[in-house]
């Protein structure tokens, strides 16, 4: 991995100003995606079509397009000089990250039940957004990300952390809601209830983005924060589509 980055950037400098400006792509891309989102529903779930392509199973498509925020970041941690790993802050920053995505990749995908199909461009869009972004989060936490001393202690990482706990709990409550909405041969649509369900629409959406603004707020970086945004751009439509759905 190191050999390959190497070959890539001539120097430090350059791959730190490659994060960087990588980020404000996300950030572009996630002005092209509201804007496309104003007119059309990403197609998976309730709105999967043929339109985008041949369709995936559920299960398989959430295990492959999320696994490589997983390996990537692992080979970044494990097979390169990781410099600032050795730092709390980052360990913890990092630790978010995983949780999410251990989940994600490696246990959701083996909890859904019944579950539609997913478009090929869906997933395959997934699966490049999760490498990219793999390595622009982890990357930049791993090799770059310097914090303050006792920044663990700093308000911004408190109250951060605290969102993303708060944030993860209802996106992992809301999954299981959602999980159980229906009896052995059940089917048809059902309005969750319970939890934050009893609030909003899409709580599991909102679990997610409150998850990753925490998340931006405690690593205080571009990366991180392009990160929330494109995600709050992706779910907020999704929810909204939900709602109107309601």
């Amino acid at each position: 991995m190191e050999a390959v980055l190497n070959w890539l950037f001539s120097s430090e400098e350059e791959e730190r100003h490659m994060l960087v400006r990588m980020s404000y792509f996300m950030l572009f891309m996630a002005l092209c995606t509201f804007v496309t989102l104003l007119k059309k529903k990403v197609p998976y779930g309730r709105y999967t079509t043929t339109k985008y392509g041949f369709l995936v199973n559920v299960k398989f498509a959430w295990f492959v397009q999320e696994l490589p925020a997983i390996l990537v970041p692992v080979l970044l941690v494990v097979a390169t000089p990781a410099a600032k790993t050795s730092k709390l802050p980052n360990q913890l920053l990092i630790a978010m990250y995983f949780c999410h995505y251990i989940h994600r990749s490696l246990i959701y995908p083996f909890l859904i039940r019944g579950g539609k199909p997913t478009p090929f461009v869906s997933f395959a869009l997934a699966f490049v957004f999760c490498i990219y972004n793999g390595f622009v989060q982890i990357r930049y936490l791993s090799h770059y990300a310097e914090y303050p001393t006792g920044w663990v202690r700093h308000p911004c990482f408190i109250t951060g952390s605290l969102l993303w706990l708060l944030g993860w709990t209802v996106n992992m409550y809301s999954d299981h809601t959602l999980r159980n909405l229906r009896k052995p041969g059940e089917t048809g649509y059902k309005i969750p209830r319970g939890g934050m369900f009893e609030y909003v629409s899409g709580a599991n959406f909102l679990g997610e983005i409150t998850e990753w603004a925490g998340f931006a707020l405690a690593a205080q970086s571009a990366q991180s924060l392009a990160f929330s945004i494109f995600t709050t751009v992706v779910l907020s439509s999704r929810a909204f589509s939900h709602h109107k759905f309601v």
